[in-house]
């Protein structure tokens, strides 16, 4: 089923861009980020995870963007289903209210989050996260066990408006919490979040909720619409068309 009168992808992501820059030009208070993500354009192919890994330099055992999979059916009518989870950026995150250092909060655009200085690695949010969007740094690259770790894995992560090196093992955010941010980074200048771009089933939507004229508040009027775990109370900021 349709879900509303769609131009072809190339002129979706100008649609997209075309919010984002509209949005930009708001206070930040007077835009939400959201992230709508269609279920059946989904094609399981995680060039989302892996877009998201290498934007953000994430090292083994943090992944913001993971693609869960579930096989239904028996043999031989077998299918598979496919559920990308980023963080839901909740507009009443669990994850906040357990944090003894205050290290969490919400900003006014929508977006969760962490400040790596005052994280303490308790990691009560990871525990309390009903979508398990969170996790732990240990610090870990993906050469250990090799000679020599190479310079690209020490390469720093940008998040939250700030430079984040990773040249030893006991400088944050190793020994912190991570979530995906929807990129934050990139949007503030103006640019989609790299599991948009990337996305070959051209199913992952993003834009502000505030804007009527953006793409995703038409999407979000959609029948199909649905939130994961609504019964928590979280409100999630990600949406799913299924």
């Amino acid at each position: 089923m349709a879900i509303i009168d769609i131009e072809p992808q190339e002129e979706i992501r100008q649609r997209m861009m075309n919010d984002l820059k509209r949005a930009l030009k708001k206070p930040m208070n007077k835009r939400h980020w959201v992230m709508v993500i269609d279920l059946g354009k989904c094609v399981g192919c995680h060039a989302c995870t892996t877009a998201c890994v290498a934007e953000n330099h994430l090292p083994p055992g943090i992944v913001y963007r993971p693609v869960m999979e579930k096989e239904i059916g028996r043999y031989p009518n077998v299918r598979k289903t496919f559920l990308p989870r980023p963080c839901m950026q909740c507009d009443n995150p669990p994850c906040i209210k357990v944090c003894p250092a205050s290290a969490t909060w919400k900003r006014p655009d929508g977006i969760v989050e962490i400040d790596y200085d005052k994280c303490i690695g308790c990691r009560y949010c990871i525990n309390a996260c009903p979508y398990s969007a969170r996790t732990f740094d240990k610090g870990f690259y993906y050469c250990d066990d090799t000679p020599f770790v190479p310079d690209y894995e020490k390469l720093p992560s940008f998040e939250y408006g700030k430079e984040w090196p990773r040249k030893n093992r006991d400088d944050s955010p190793v020994g912190n919490a991570r979530k995906c941010t929807f990129c934050l980074h990139r949007v503030e200048k103006g640019i989609l979040p790299a599991c948009v771009t990337t996305c070959l089933g051209d199913a992952t939507y993003f834009g502000d909720s505030n804007d009527p004229d953006s793409l995703v508040s038409a999407l979000l009027g959609s029948p199909r619409l649905m939130r994961l775990k609504e019964e928590f109370g979280t409100h999630p900021s990600t949406f799913y068309l299924v």
